[in-house]
């Protein structure tokens, strides 16, 4: 097989999706962005830099105009799939990538779009990713194809959010695969953003950066707020960068802000007589979403009209108008959103209801700048700076929400304060380029980077992993078998590489459903490969979604208690993979493979 000829990158977002795509045989060569055909209207096919994450699942009466690369396909993704969601809302998708990382559902199930009518046949949120990836390869083909080969035979960069856990990281390898995407790695969006900054600076960034830098990345995208902080270093008397730290998994993006809006909206529609039902409050969140976008991406734009069908209605003039104010819209989201906060201000956690509708998990706390204090001060006191802050010297910002100027200078302001009441200095802003296609940009140069070309981001895992190890002990009325932990990836593991775990006295049940515990921290930095506990603070380790596998027996019998020795490794896309080897193999090949993610109970584990 012949070496690639691009690096391709791919930003498989909330809201929009982006391909860019870089000459790996050229010395000189530039990130290029790559424009998507789709369908913009019911009979309107064009070109858009961006791809919108929207599916469309249209009725049987109606055929929307074929693409140039398929006639026969029934369904739409893009532009128009985006612009339906307003018209008729129970048959467009949204939002699927903040499916991906629900605990709590099962993302291999048919389960959107949520309320559909029953003529509908609701699909999975990997089969959604996976319908947004063919719709870009098949783009991709249609203009280069016969130049240099398929996507799926470039070198494919896949991002995702940093605050991803293993199992969303796998579930969108599943949907690459399934795509066609044999072969991909995963960066993290806010790396990417950093890589884009970095291509744009040239070699001007060693002028704008120096040893004891932070650079904080607030990357607030449409379905999360991702926070990260890559340090500047100097190793042998380069400089290197070295990304220190990983926020929690933040769902809190222009989503939230779409459906506040929509509240705003549904109000003031109510004041004046016009009460909404559900199914026009869903397509009125996304008439606002469309509105929203513009303000915060043309300046010169003041208002925006907002059309409500009404139930059942074919006729415009029964319709309800309305608009969506530019003032209106950014005192909503700034003060919402960006209020000014003391450092010292936590997210605020509410209780929970006992009987709740089926839907994503949002942040209970909509104040970003709230969320970024308590990442601040974590990360603080992970480096031993116990009530003070992360102080980061650098801003860079990444995200559609972050389009918006006012915006921008509300973090920075607010950040300022914090810093100045710690000791620190107001941070320097990096100018970055078009928001939107950052990510994309930024990990096609990343794909360069592997040849030799420009500077990589050190970083490994964003968070230190461990498994749970059941004591021996009698049968006690009421308690169960204490718990201890063991490291088996410490933080910052690279990609690709084994830990090395000392020899311990475990065993593992074959034949027979058992149960594997892991845990993982963002904050314990100095956790080593083996080192064992028997007690922890939950503030700083959290238990993850448990892994349910029957480890097949084979030549055992099943319930048999084999004696192992453990070792673990990051796989190349930044998964866990955790391999137990027996003390006494019967065969050459035995070994039981569990790898952290999300699998129904019974599924076999890998084996070699």
């Amino acid at each position: 097989m012949s070496a690639p000829r691009y690096a391709v990158g791919i930003d498989l977002g909330t809201t929009h999706c982006a391909l860019a795509r870089v000459d790996l045989q050229a010395d000189d060569a530039a990130t290029e962005v790559v424009m998507v055909t789709q369908l913009v209207g019911p009979r309107e096919v064009a070109d858009r830099p961006l791809l919108p994450s929207f599916l469309y699942l249209p009725p049987a009466s109606e055929r929307p105009q074929p693409l140039p690369w398929d006639s026969e396909r029934e369904l739409s993704v893009g532009e128009y799939a985006r612009d339906r969601g307003a018209e008729v809302p129970g048959r467009v998708i949204a939002s699927a990538k903040s499916w991906l990382c629900h605990p709590s559902a099962d993302r291999r199930a048919g389960m959107l779009p949520l309320g559909a009518p029953e003529d509908v046949e609701t699909i999975s949120p990997v089969e959604v990713s996976w319908r947004y990836l063919e719709h870009l390869i098949e783009a991709y083909d249609a203009r280069f194809g016969a130049e240099g080969g398929s996507l799926t035979e470039q070198d494919v960069v896949l991002t995702v959010p940093a605050s991803f856990d293993a199992a969303a990281r796998e579930l969108t390898v599943e949907a690459a695969l399934a795509a066609g995407i044999d072969d991909l790695t995963l960066l993290e969006e806010p790396q990417a953003a950093l890589y884009a900054w970095l291509e744009q600076s040239g070699d001007r960034w060693r002028s704008q950066l120096e040893p004891g830098d932070v650079v904080l990345v607030a990357d607030i995208g449409g379905g999360t707020s991702d926070f990260s902080a890559i340090e500047v270093q100097q190793a042998d008397g380069e400089l290197a960068l070295v990304r220190v730290a990983v926020g929690d998994h933040i769902l809190l993006g222009g989503d939230n802000m779409d459906l506040a809006l929509a509240h705003q909206v549904s109000q003031r529609l109510a004041a004046e007589g016009h009460d909404l039902d559900r199914w026009q409050l869903t397509a009125l969140a996304h008439g606002v979403r469309q509105a929203k976008e513009r303000l915060l991406g043309e300046a010169d734009c003041q208002s925006v009209p907002v059309v409500v069908a009404r139930r059942g209605s074919k006729l415009v003039g029964k319709s309800l108008r309305t608009e969506v104010v530019r003032d209106d819209l950014v005192e909503l989201i700034l003060e919402g959103f960006f209020p000014v906060v003391d450092r010292d201000a936590r997210p605020a956690v509410r209780a929970r209801t006992g009987l709740t509708q089926i839907g994503l998990p949002y942040a209970s706390d909509p104040a970003i700048t709230k969320h970024l204090a308590s990442f601040l001060a974590r990360q603080a006191g992970a480096t031993g700076g116990e009530g003070k802050m992360l102080r980061p010297t650098c801003l860079l910002f990444n995200g559609g929400v972050m389009r918006s100027q006012q915006l921008q200078e509300r973090l920075c302001s607010t950040l300022t304060g914090w810093l100045e009441a710690d000791g620190g200095s107001s941070p320097r802003t990096l100018a970055g380029g078009d928001l939107d296609m950052a990510v994309a940009r930024g990990a096609a140069y990343y794909g360069r980077t592997r040849t030799g070309h420009g500077i990589r981001i050190r970083g490994g895992t964003a968070r230190a992993y461990y498994v749970g190890i059941e004591s021996a002990m009698p049968a006690v009325p009421g308690m169960e078998p204490p718990i201890s932990l063991m490291c088996v990836a410490p933080f910052g593991m690279e990609e690709g590489t084994r830990a090395e775990l000392p020899p311990q006295q475990l065993a593992v049940v074959v034949g027979e459903p058992v149960r594997f515990r892991f845990f993982g921290s963002s904050v314990r930095r100095s956790d080593i490969a083996g080192a064992t506990f028997e007690r922890y603070d939950e503030r700083e380790i959290q238990e993850l979604p448990p892994i349910e596998i029957t480890l097949p027996a084979e030549q055992r019998a099943e319930g048999d208690v084999v004696p192992v020795g453990l070792g673990a490794r990051i796989t190349e896309v930044g998964t866990l993979l955790l391999e137990a080897v027996p003390t006494e193999p019967r065969s050459e090949d035995e070994r039981w493979k569990v790898e952290l993610s999300v699998r129904s109970a019974g599924t076999p584990a890998e084996t070699d």
